[in-house]
């Protein structure tokens, strides 16, 4: 298949260079790259999947409305400067 990219003046010559080396075109090189570039694992594919540990037998989590951040935040504010009794 053909296409056109645009690459960076001082890649291309390298391109043009490793191409030169290795006897074989440009074209070939990048695509050669493109390869390897696919091939390679990305880290989130290395990363163990994710599991969220629970514990309980559900229910609410709270006995406040989450879904009311005001009230959520004037609670917090309650409770951190109480006076202890």
């Amino acid at each position: 298949m053909r296409t056109t990219i645009t690459l960076d003046d001082r890649l291309f010559m390298q391109l043009k260079r490793r191409a030169a080396e290795s006897g074989t075109s440009v074209s070939r090189v990048v695509e050669q790259a493109v390869r390897m570039l696919m091939t390679t694992p990305t880290p989130e594919s290395d990363a163990e999947p994710f599991e969220l540990i629970t514990f309980g037998a559900g229910g609410r989590f709270s006995h406040h409305n989450v879904d009311r951040t005001s009230a959520l935040l004037e609670i917090d504010d309650v409770e951190r400067h109480a006076r202890p009794e």
